[in-house]
């Protein structure tokens, strides 16, 4: 059996119970490349009374159908009942969310090679956009005022 990347998940809310599908030409284009590899996703929702709704690929809406089909996301149901549930009850009620699962494939090479010499994960996480982006924008604002003083 063939080993596979690191794997990671996301579950991105969509205010207004509307995920009409913006985000699938940017994953498509990830797919093609073979930089990722979908494993699995799903989908949930809040009404606005706060009861939490899973949704089937088919219960969408067809042109997002149409497109998450073309991504060859193989459901393999590493999602239950029981996250998709903690996940809906987490959101802001009137409010859906996509829950992906994906393997990096651009990575699989890299992560073999360190598990074959004995490497042991010992921490991984991912430092969030607003963060970088602060930190991004102090480091230059400073670089700016070195060079203008």
């Amino acid at each position: 059996m063939e080993e596979i990347g690191p794997v990671d998940y996301v579950i991105v809310a969509f205010p207004g119970n509307k995920f009409r599908g913006e985000v699938v030409p940017a994953l498509g284009e990830l797919v093609e490349s073979n930089t990722i590899r979908l494993i699995d996703a799903a989908f949930v929702g809040k009404s606005e009374s706060g009861d939490v709704v899973a949704f089937e690929l088919t219960e969408l809406d067809p042109d997002v159908q149409d497109a998450l089909d073309k991504l060859n996301i193989e459901v393999g149901g590493l999602f239950n009942e029981d996250d998709i549930q903690a996940a809906g009850e987490e959101l802001e009620p009137n409010t859906s969310a996509c829950l992906l699962v994906w393997e990096n494939v651009w990575a699989r090479k890299v992560a073999q090679a360190m598990r074959d010499a004995g490497g042991v994960l010992l921490d991984f996480d991912r430092i969030p956009h607003e963060v970088v982006q602060a930190a991004r924008e102090y480091v230059l604002a400073a670089a700016a005022e070195e060079g203008g003083a």
